[in-house]
C-alpha cells in the first residue's frame, strides 16, 4: 500500500452520525469501531472511524478520547498511513523535530506503530504504520 495523506476528524461524542452524514453525502464504505472493542467495557463511541469512496476520497474520524479536552477550531489533524515503515518514521523524525509529542511512535494495542504530534507551525499530525 502507498502512503496516504487524509484529515482526521474530531468530535464531541457525535462521530457516528457525523461520519455517516460523510457516507451520506459521499458514498462508499464506512468502517466504525468503538473504545469498547479496544478495552473500555459499555463505551460505544467511536475510537476511529474511515470512510472510503469510490472517488478516491478519504475521510477518518473519531470521538474525542476519554480524558482528552475537545476543542472546538482544533477538531482536524492530518493523517499519514501505510505500511512503508521507513517513508513514514522519516515522515515522524522530521513533524515532529521541534514540535510537541502527544503519543510517541510506537506499538500500539492495534498492532499497527502509531504516533501523535503537534509541529513548530502548530498542526496536528498522525502517523500510523500499519503492520499487516
Amino acid at each position: 500500500m502507498a502512503s496516504r495523506l487524509n484529515p482526521y476528524l474530531n468530535f464531541d461524542g457525535n462521530a457516528r452520525g457525523a461520519m455517516e452524514f460523510y457516507r451520506d453525502v459521499f458514498g462508499g464504505s464506512l468502517t466504525l469501531n468503538t473504545f469498547g472493542e479496544y478495552g473500555d467495557a459499555g463505551n460505544d463511541k467511536i475510537m476511529h472511524g474511515m470512510l472510503e469512496t469510490a472517488s478516491g476520497y478519504s475521510i477518518m474520524g473519531a470521538d474525542t478520547p476519554p480524558g482528552m479536552p475537545y476543542t472546538p477550531g482544533d477538531t482536524i489533524t492530518v493523517s499519514l498511513s501505510g505500511d512503508d515503515g521507513d517513508e513514514l518514521r522519516r515522515y515522524w523524525d522530521k513533524l515532529s523535530d521541534g514540535g510537541t509529542v502527544s503519543v510517541p511512535l510506537e506499538k500500539q494495542m492495534w498492532g499497527d506503530e502509531f504516533g501523535m504530534c503537534v509541529d513548530r507551525f502548530g498542526v496536528g499530525w498522525m502517523v500510523n504504520i500499519s503492520q499487516g
